[in-house]
């Protein structure tokens, strides 16, 4: 049952990173290749809302991994390829890394609950254009302590975790929490529902170009209150897809508009 629901958990979060307690077996490696975007927005969440300067599509081709060193020790790491384009008086398009993550994820509590550590270490990998403005990450190095947890029970499992991004070059750090709950209606199909809170600690003062300003991409102290949609279809044991939606209830400096992801995963 753990090994079902963990695979349950582990495949569908629209975000780019694994946030669950359940680690891989000894050995074991675990693949995902997903796209997401956020499509045509041209709208910030703020106080008041912020317009852009033209309609923007955030694309992301994301390879994501993990391998087991031990029973309880995960290795992660996530690569993505960001594909951004910019409409205002003429087309701009950006295709580029992202931030560039990883992470180590060891399990210590292991009864009917389940709780684990995990830091996460995201390298400043992305690039920035000065005359349309495109920026495809963070212009920083960041680290991401969590603290996850989460059960399993017959035909359905609970998880949440929390932690807080710590980063460099004068960005805000912030606080995030979230869970979600997922059940199995039929054999080989998951529906999941999660909610998630990022919280800047607005500590930092940075400088970026008006340009950047004016796409609102990967700016300072953003914020949002969101939730998501997920599913997975297991084809075969070891293959299967995922889907899901998601977006903002409010937020700060984040696209007024909601997300798609779909995926494919193999096991190892």
């Amino acid at each position: 049952m753990k090994r079902i629901l963990y695979t349950a958990i582990l495949l569908i979060t629209i975000n780019a990173f694994s946030q669950s307690p359940w680690t891989k077996k000894k050995g074991e490696f675990y693949t995902q290749l997903s796209f997401s975007t956020i499509a045509n927005y041209n709208t910030l969440f703020g106080s008041p809302d912020k317009a852009l300067n033209g309609k923007i599509t955030d694309n992301t081709l994301q390879f994501y991994g993990e391998y087991g060193l031990t029973d309880k020790t995960t290795i992660i790491t996530s690569i993505p390829l960001k594909l951004i384009s910019h409409k205002d008086i003429s087309d701009t398009d950006k295709t580029a890394l992202g931030n560039i993550e990883i992470g180590i994820k060891h399990n210590f509590y292991n009864k009917e609950w389940l709780i684990s550590g995990q830091i996460n270490i995201e390298a400043n990998t992305s690039t920035f254009n000065t005359n349309s403005g495109i920026r495809t990450g963070y212009d920083a190095w960041s680290i991401t302590p969590l603290l996850t947890f989460g059960r399993g029970f017959n035909n359905w499992y609970v998880q949440g975790f929390t932690g807080v991004n710590i980063r460099t070059n004068n960005y805000s750090s912030n606080f995030k929490i979230g869970g979600e709950i997922g059940y199995k209606p039929i054999p080989k199909l998951w529906f999941i529902v999660g909610l998630d809170i990022l919280k800047s600690f607005d500590n930092g003062n940075v400088l970026l170009p008006t340009s950047n300003l004016l796409t609102g991409l990967y700016i300072n102290n953003q914020e949002y209150r969101s939730f998501s949609i997920k599913a997975i279809g297991e084809i075969t044991k070891n293959f299967g897809l995922t889907a899901g939606i998601g977006g903002a209830f409010s937020g700060n400096n984040v696209a007024k508009q909601g997300a798609f992801n779909f995926g494919l995963y193999h096991k190892f």
